[in-house]
C-alpha cells in the first residue's frame, strides 16, 4: 500500500498532573517520531493502513545483540557485521509496514563504548550489547516503537541506557521507558501505551496509578509489561490475578514479555491479554523454542470515535533462517500455536 500522508508531530509532552513519574508521556501521530530539535518536528512516513482503522502489531523480546562474555565466533554480533541490515525482519517487512505502528521489546543495549557493567546478584546472570548502529535495524524494518521497560536495558548502566535511547531515536524510533507511556493518536483517537516491568505484586501499584489517569486522557488503553517466570508455558497465579486487576482498572489490552516463551491467551472482562508473547528475535542464542506470534490489534473508528476492534494471532517462526523471523506457512504448525494460545494443548511446538 501507498505511503500516504505527512502529518505534523505533536512533540514530547509531559503531563502537567503527572504523578511520580506514571504519567509521562508522548503524543506521537501515525509514524512520527517523539524526537524533534530546534528547528522543529520531522515527519516519517509509514506504510499507512486505511483511514477508518487504527492497526498496531505487537511482538515480544527483540534481542539485536549477543551476550558480552561470548566472544566472536557464532554470534549475533560477529553474524550482523556483514549482514545486510535489512535481513532480520526482511519476511516480517509485509506484515510490519502494512500497519500504524510495529512495537517490540528491545531488549539489548546499544553502545560504542562500554564504561560500567551492571552488578547482578544472581546466577546465571547475562549482559546484552551491540553497536548503535544496529539500532537502525528497526525503522528499516517498520518497527516504529520501542520499550526500553526490561531487565537488560540497564546491563551496562545508565549510560549504556542513555546510548541505546539516543541511539533509537536518532532513527526516529519511539522509545518508552520504565513506568513511561506513550499516546499515539489518528483519526481523533488516542491510544495510551504504558510499558513497565511486572515481576511481583510490588509492580501493579504504578501501573493501576496510570490507567486512572489515562482513562481520562485516552480512548484505549494498553499495557506492555517485562515479567513472569522464564522458559515456562504457564503463567503464576500471581501474575494471572495481577493482568486481571490491571483490566478491571480499565486496561483494553495488556500484553507480556520476558518469559521467552509464549503463554497463553485470554479474554477477561472485556479485556485481552496474552500473558507472553515469547521470543521474537533472540541474538543471544542461535536456536530457541521456534514459535511466536505477532498480536495484531485492528481498532475501527468511525468520526473520531471507536466502533469496533478486533484482534487476530500471526503464527511465526522465531528462527525461518538464523536470527531471521517467518510468519508459518505449515498449517499444522500454525494450529499448534494457535491451539496452545486458546488453551488447548500445552506447548505451542
Amino acid at each position: 500500500m501507498a505511503k500516504r500522508l505527512l502529518v505534523l508531530l505533536i512533540c514530547l509532552l509531559l503531563c502537567s498532573g503527572c504523578r511520580d513519574g506514571y504519567w509521562q508521556h508522548q503524543q506521537i501521530m501515525p509514524g512520527l517520531s517523539a524526537e524533534s530539535d530546534q528547528q522543529g518536528c520531522t515527519a516519517i512516513p509509514i506504510e499507512d493502513a486505511p483511514l477508518d482503522t487504527i492497526t498496531f502489531s505487537f511482538v515480544g523480546d527483540v534481542m539485536l545483540a549477543s551476550e558480552y562474555s561470548a566472544g566472536r565466533y557464532g554470534t549475533f554480533n560477529t553474524f550482523a557485521e556483514t549482514a545486510d541490515p535489512g535481513y532480520f525482519f526482511e519476511k516480517m517487512l509485509p506484515v510490519f509496514a502494512s500497519d500504524d505502528w510495529t512495537v517490540a521489546n528491545c531488549e539489548n543495549v546499544f553502545a560504542d563504548q562500554i564504561e560500567e557493567m551492571a552488578v547482578k546478584d544472581y546466577s546465571p546472570a547475562y549482559w546484552y550489547r551491540s553497536d548503535t548502529k544496529y539500532a537502525g535495524i528497526y525503522p528499516q524494518s517498520s518497527i516504529e516503537v520501542a520499550s526500553l521497560a526490561n531487565n537488560h536495558a540497564l546491563d551496562f548502566g545508565w549510560r549504556g541506557y542513555t546510548d541505546t535511547e539516543n541511539a533509537l531515536k536518532a532513527e526516529k524510533v519511539i522509545t518508552v521507558g520504565e513506568k513511561q507511556s506513550v499516546v499515539l493518536e489518528k483519526n481523533g483517537v488516542r491510544i495510551g501505551l504504558f510499558c513497565c516491568s511486572l515481576y511481583s505484586n510490588h509492580h501493579l501499584t504504578p501501573i493501576l496509578d496510570w490507567l486512572a489517569l489515562a482513562a481520562e486522557k485516552t480512548d484505549f488503553q494498553i499495557v506492555y509489561y517485562h515479567g513472569g517466570a522464564e522458559r515456562v508455558h504457564e503463567p503464576e497465579d500471581w501474575r494471572i490475578a495481577a493482568c486481571h486487576a490491571m483490566v478491571d482498572a480499565g486496561a483494553d489490552l495488556v500484553l507480556g514479555s520476558h518469559p521467552h516463551v509464549l503463554q497463553p491467551y485470554e479474554v477477561y472482562n472485556g479485556g485481552e491479554i496474552v500473558y507472553s508473547l515469547g521470543n521474537f528475535l533472540f541474538g543471544g542464542s542461535r536456536t530457541c523454542e521456534n514459535a511466536t506470534i505477532v498480536f495484531r490489534l485492528v481498532i475501527e473508528t468511525t468520526d473520531g470515535k471507536i466502533s469496533n476492534t478486533y484482534s487476530e494471532m500471526i503464527p511465526c517462526y522465531c528462527y525461518g533462517e538464523l536470527w531471521q523471523p517467518l510468519v508459518m506457512e505449515s498449517d499444522e504448525d500454525r494450529q499448534a500455536v494457535l491451539d496452545f494460545m486458546y488453551g488447548k494443548r500445552e506447548s505451542p511446538c
